[in-house]
């Protein structure tokens, strides 16, 4: 919070004055100060008596003429050199006296006034280090302050139009701005404002944008805070700064309130607690609580709220009547994120050509956040390469940065290596080129990318799948153990760069042994509930138990058995290819990098000449 306005306005007084102080005081030592002229020339007009008065100070001595000089001066001041100087002045008969210098007020301004500049700074940084700060310790003098951001209809600058891809998400939000709109209208029934409504998602796919764009939409202001920034180190504080929100937000209601983060505070009381303890987040969760309790929709107050990890937070914040309503904003699909694009492509220059079906094609499962970062690096690959637009193949390259990695140039592969990368590559390619239903295979390199990527093959899915059946599921184990399976076929020994391929192989299979019920032998039974970040933690099984040794030595050779059939079956294709699968690395070799028409103009003929001989 800043400071008081009347205080700024008495320190700008004090300091006023005292500058005022200093110039009064030089302009008059100014008009006082003489020449100081030669005691010899002070004698001569002493002996001349043109001197009608002589003031004798501490160090000088200053005499006045009985006229004034040629330049007009009718002081004349020498430093003092005799001390019989009393006695001949009386010889002479001058009347004279001595004076006192009285330096207070030159002391004063010369120790005292620096001294007041040097504390008013201290004073103003301090104030603006713990301004900065807000909570612990460096925060005390702001400690039950909120430190949210009040934003207005013209700061937010977002509106619906600028949210693509979200569209049910988007239309539940419309019936909260149509109620901050028109209350009256919409309450003729007998319905209130929702009170509160939780924005549940993925990270990225633009909960806090959502939030912005419902006050844009009705005009009201927009109160922002993280869910952390209420915990603090001293008890209280939390529910202090809750208190101090909800005051400013009626203060201003109509108003929607927006909580980010909210895990970070409305965590399960005793989750992950000291035992028995009454913490600081379990006061301040209380004190939300309360005022979710105190506030009523005709009101006009809102509190809408993120988090991309529900399964944390406490019951009793989830219950009617608190967050009435829950919003997934998921990933979106291929025409969402078609919808996203075009609002991003707004900022790029993007040549005519461009599809963004395709691009769409190539970003499944990327979130709002990823697509804008994708635009700006296809803008990036353009500008690298001096074009005046922005083309297909920028993109492209943008999706392979994100998804791979940036190219290690300088990561030189001896002979022998990139042989072996460019069969292992050639084996994904192969299998999933000749295995019907697999998506679709983009592009594949042996240029190292990222931090262990030796070489990649990318795969387009052509639509987005939501289920998938054990047959598929088997087909993509095969496509990923194809790269093992051609360095084990070609060069008779195994290497180390197949080992991402092994973990994703892994859990694969474990999920359709443990969760999917794809084992005959196992029983159509979940052995494992579907695993949340928060509890997937080492000697804890999700909901609280674990299979039996007997079942588990059963999972585990289940899982085996589902990754070597697999292992097999991919060999087995490869075997009866391996003149074309050789044809194809020779080609990656020399090319290094193979797109979809490369592939195809390799593959397809071999393949449908195998078929008419079938």
């Amino acid at each position: 919070m800043s400071a008081d306005p009347k205080m700024h306005w008495n320190v700008g007084y004090w300091l006023l004055a005292l500058l005022a102080l200093v110039w009064i005081q030089s302009a008059w030592q100014a008009a006082r100060l003489v020449d100081v002229v030669p005691y010899s020339e002070f004698q001569q007009a002493l002996a001349d008596r043109r001197l009608s008065e002589v003031i004798i100070g501490e160090t000088t001595i200053t005499g006045r003429l009985k006229t004034p000089d040629a330049q007009g001066n009718t002081l004349i001041v020498a430093n003092r050199v005799e001390v019989d100087l009393a006695e001949r002045l009386l010889q002479h008969q001058v009347p004279f006296t001595r004076v006192v210098e009285n330096t207070l007020l030159r002391d004063l301004l010369s120790w005292v006034v620096p001294a007041l500049i040097f504390l008013g700074l201290w004073f103003f940084l301090i104030r603006r280090l713990l301004e900065k700060q807000g909570g612990g310790m460096g925060g005390f003098m702001n400690i039950g302050k909120s430190h949210a951001k009040i934003y207005v209809e013209k700061d937010t600058g977002v509106t619906f139009a600028d949210v693509a891809g979200v569209d049910e998400a988007k239309a539940e939000l419309q019936e909260v701005v149509a109620f901050l709109k028109d209350p009256k209208d919409r309450g003729r029934l007998g319905a209130r404002l929702p009170k509160g409504v939780l924005l549940v998602g993925p990270p990225g796919t633009g909960k806090t944008l959502l939030a912005k764009a419902v006050a844009g939409e009705a005009g009201v202001p927009y109160f922002s805070i993280s869910g952390s920034e209420f915990v603090e180190m001293f008890v209280g504080v939390g529910a202090a700064r809750v208190r101090d929100l909800f005051e400013q937000a009626r203060a201003k209601a109509p108003a929607i309130i927006f909580i980010d983060e909210l895990d970070a505070l409305g965590r399960a009381r005793g989750a992950a607690s000291p035992v028995g303890g009454h913490d600081e987040r379990e006061q301040t969760l209380n004190q939300l609580l309360t005022e979710l309790d105190g506030f009523d929709g005709s009101s006009g107050l809102v509190l809408l709220a993120a988090t991309n990890r529900p399964e944390i937070l406490d019951a009793a914040l989830l219950r009617a009547g608190r967050f009435d309503r829950q919003v997934l904003v998921d990933r979106p699909d291929k025409a969402g994120r078609v919808q996203i694009l075009k609002v991003h492509i707004r900022k790029i220059r993007l040549a005519p050509r461009v599809d963004l079906e395709q691009v769409a094609q190539l970003t499944t499962g990327f979130s709002g956040a990823d697509l804008a970062n994708l635009c700006n690096e296809a803008a990036l690959a353009a500008t690298r390469r001096n074009a005046h637009e922005v083309d297909l193949v920028d993109f492209t390259v943008a999706v392979e940065r994100i998804v791979a990695g940036l190219e290690k140039k300088n990561r030189v592969l001896n002979p022998r290596e990139r042989e072996v990368v460019a069969f292992h590559e050639m084996g994904h390619a192969l299998v999933a080129m000749s295995l019907p239903g697999t998506d679709v295979v983009h592009k594949v390199s042996i240029i190292p990318r990222g931090i262990g990527a030796l070489g990649y093959t990318i795969q387009r899915p052509t639509e987005d799948r939501f289920l998938m059946t054990a047959q598929e599921l088997e087909y993509k184990i095969m496509v990923l153990l194809g790269g093992r399976a051609a360095e084990k076929l070609v060069f008779g020994h195994l290497s180390t760069g197949a080992s991402d391929d092994l973990a994703r192989v892994t859990d694969i299979a474990r999920d359709m042994a443990t969760r999917y019920g794809m084992v005959q032998e196992l029983g159509y039974v979940t052995y494992e509930a579907q695993r949340q970040p928060f509890l997937d933690m080492p000697g804890f099984a999700p909901g609280g138990w674990r299979p039996s040794p007997d079942t588990q030595q059963q999972i585990d050779a289940a899982v085996k058995t589902i990754v070597m059939d697999a292992f097999d079956r991919a060999t087995a294709l490869l075997m009866g290819r391996r003149e074309l699968l050789e044809r194809c690395a020779r080609e990656l070799l020399k090319y290094e990098t193979l797109d979809e028409a490369a592939l195809r103009a390799l593959i397809t003929p071999a393949m449908d000449a195998e078929q008419q001989l079938q």
